[in-house]
């Protein structure tokens, strides 16, 4: 298998090749292949580069100096679930904290140069607080709000997405119950819906009853489960702009994908990208 790497540059890319080749010494046995993106200097360049890094799930290593440029760069890295490294902005980072006696020291320069680190824990932090329906008053902030009954993965999906950088919050869809106003005064397209097959569902809360023991009440009986999964049906075809995954025999990476798949889109239509 061959990897493949992009260097983004608004210079020579010379600088990136350098660091790579000197790292890529340790991984004698891993085959690669490293394009140089030199000159980049407008977002048009950057979403073309990003968009080829996806089709190949490459890797992006970037030298680049625009602070806007840089954030278009970890934006894309995360719609698209590309792994992006910044070898000029940790560098700069601790000599900004190292030097900040100077005269010239600018307030904040070491969280802007570090700002997709802190982005990533800041969402990890407002998705565990937000799990399962939690702190609602604050759902205007989320990127992402996963729905769906007990047993659909919105935990682990939530966290998986958190540690790719995104603000999500969780939402239980409980038989009988309303679900939160606050969620209908979202934007429609951060709201996913998870759903499965009865037979799925039932299996993964037979799993939970074993554990507890029993006692659960109807929690895992075919016909409860079939009643919550038609009054989450009923919920999400009275709102056809949320988009709607069926999560059936699926693990947390792919639904995830899917997830992040879905915002592309949505972004790329909001943009005017074809």
């Amino acid at each position: 298998m061959t990897y493949e790497i992009f260097i983004i540059s608004d210079g020579t890319g010379r600088t990136a090749e350098q660091v790579m080749k000197a790292a890529l010494t340790q991984f004698e046995n891993t085959h690669t292949q490293t394009r140089i993106f030199p000159q980049v200097k407008t977002k048009e360049q950057v979403l073309e580069i990003m968009d080829t890094v996806r089709k190949v799930n490459g890797l992006v290593v970037h030298t680049v100096v625009s602070g806007e440029l840089r954030d278009i760069i970890n934006k894309q890295g995360r719609l698209s679930s590309v792994d992006t490294i910044d070898l000029m902005g940790p560098i700069l980072a601790q000599l900004s904290h190292h030097f900040s006696f100077l005269p010239s020291e600018k307030p904040g320069i070491y969280y802007e140069l570090n700002k997709s680190y802190f982005k990533r824990i800041e969402a990890v932090e407002y998705t565990l607080r937000h799990d399962d329906g939690q702190r609602m008053e604050e759902l205007d902030k989320a990127e992402i709000v996963i729905l769906g009954v007990s047993r659909t993965f919105k935990t682990p999906v939530s966290i998986y997405l958190a540690h790719k950088g995104w603000m999500v919050a969780n939402i239980p869809i409980i038989l009988g119950m309303n679900l939160p106003e606050q969620l209908f005064k979202l934007p429609t397209d951060r709201v996913f819906g998870l759903i499965t097959s009865a037979t799925h569902l039932g299996q993964l809360r037979k799993i939970r009853e074993t554990h507890l023991g029993g006692n659960i009440g109807e929690y895992a009986k075919p016909s409860f489960i079939l009643k919550e999964l038609e009054y989450a049906g009923s919920i999400f075809k009275r709102q056809p702009k949320w988009s709607v995954i069926d999560i059936t025999n699926k693990p947390v990476e792919e639904i995830s994908m899917e997830i992040i798949a879905g915002l592309r889109a949505r972004n790329k239509r909001k943009e005017g990208i074809s």
